[in-house]
C-alpha cells in the first residue's frame, strides 16, 4: 500500500495454524517512488506533495541487484546548479565523499540516492559543489522534517509516519465547526505562553502545552487557536518568522511526533 509519506510498504505475513494473533508480520519500507507525473508537476510548480519523496526517508533497500536489503535512508534534493552532491552526517562520520548522490537523468536537477546505516535521529547536511563558483557548500535539507535545536544547524532524520486516532472528532467536525458558526480566535506564541515551573527560561513540550492551552482557551470562550509560526527558525527572538525548515516543527518544543500527538 502507498503510505502517507510517499513510501511503499511491502508486507510479508507468515500464518501458522494458531489463531490470528500469533501470526508474524515483517514490514519492509522501500524508497519513495518519484514518477514522471511527479516531475511534470514539479517543473510546472504545482506539485504540492513533494515532501513525499524529497528530503530524507528511512527505508530498506538493496544496493545491488539481488542483494540483501539494508536499512538506511533515501535522500533527494533539488540542486540544479550543482556539479556534485554528497550527504554527510552522523552515519558516515561527516566524511567528505563517503555518500555521493546521483543526478536524475530527466534534467530535473534533482539528486538522489540511498545511504545505508543512516537512521532516525541522525543529523545530516548536503555537501554541494557549486558549478558556477567551484565552491563546496554545506546546506541543511529544505524538505527536512526535523532539525537540531538552535544554534546548531543540521537537519535530523525523522520518521513522520503516524496513526491518527481522531476519527470521532472528524465525524462531528462539520457540525461543531460549521461555516456559518461564530468564531473567536486566540493567537498564541507557544514558547512564551507558558514556561516550565522548574525552568523559567526553558520550554514545555508540545504534548504538555496542548491540554493546558486547550483548557485555557475554552475557559475564555474562544473557539479556535491560531499559532504563531512553529516551523523551525534559528533566532528565537523572531517569534518564528525567520523560517528555515518549512516542513519541520521547531525542535525547541519537541519532535514531529510530539507535535502531532
Amino acid at each position: 500500500m502507498n503510505t502517507a509519506n510517499g513510501c511503499w510498504r511491502l508486507s510479508m505475513t507468515t500464518v501458522n495454524n494458531s489463531p490470528d494473533k500469533n501470526s508474524t508480520t515483517q514490514t519492509l519500507q522501500a524508497p519513495p517512488v518519484c514518477t514522471e507525473d511527479d516531475i511534470y508537476y514539479f517543473r510546472e510548480g504545482t506539485n504540492n506533495r513533494l515532501y513525499r519523496w524529497m528530503g530524507a526517508h528511512p527505508c530498506t533497500h538493496a544496493t545491488q541487484e539481488g542483494g540483501k536489503p539494508e536499512k538506511g535512508c533515501w535522500f533527494a534534493v533539488w540542486a540544479p546548479n550543482a556539479r556534485e552532491v554528497q550527504v554527510i552526517g552522523d552515519f558516515n562520520g561527516w566524511q567528505h565523499g563517503a555518500s555521493p548522490l546521483a543526478v536524475r537523468g530527466d534534467s530535473s536537477g534533482i539528486w538522489e540516492g540511498f545511504v545505508p546505516h543512516a537512521s532516525v535521529g541522525d543529523c545530516y547536511k548536503y555537501r554541494i559543489l557549486s558549478a558556477p563558483t567551484g565552491e563546496w557548500l554545506e546546506k541543511g535539507d529544505p524538505f527536512g522534517f526535523a532539525w537540531e535545536e538552535p544554534p546548531c544547524t543540521a537537519t535530523r532524520i525523522a520518521d513522520i509516519s503516524y496513526r491518527w486516532d481522531d476519527a470521532e472528532w472528524m465525524k462531528t467536525r462539520g457540525q461543531a465547526n460549521a461555516l456559518n458558526a461564530p468564531i473567536s480566535i486566540y493567537e498564541c506564541h507557544l514558547g512564551s505562553w507558558m514556561r516550565p515551573d522548574d525552568n523559567p527560561h526553558g520550554f514545555l513540550n508540545y504534548r504538555d502545552i496542548a491540554p493546558k492551552l486547550a483548557d485555557h482557551v475554552q475557559s475564555l470562550g474562544f473557539t479556535h487557536v491560531e499559532l504563531m509560526p512553529i516551523t523551525e527558525h534559528p533566532f528565537y527572538g523572531s517569534w518564528g518568522y525567520q523560517t528555515v525548515g518549512y516542513f519541520a516543527p521547531t525542535s525547541r518544543y519537541g519532535s514531529p511526533t510530539d507535535f502531532k500527538a
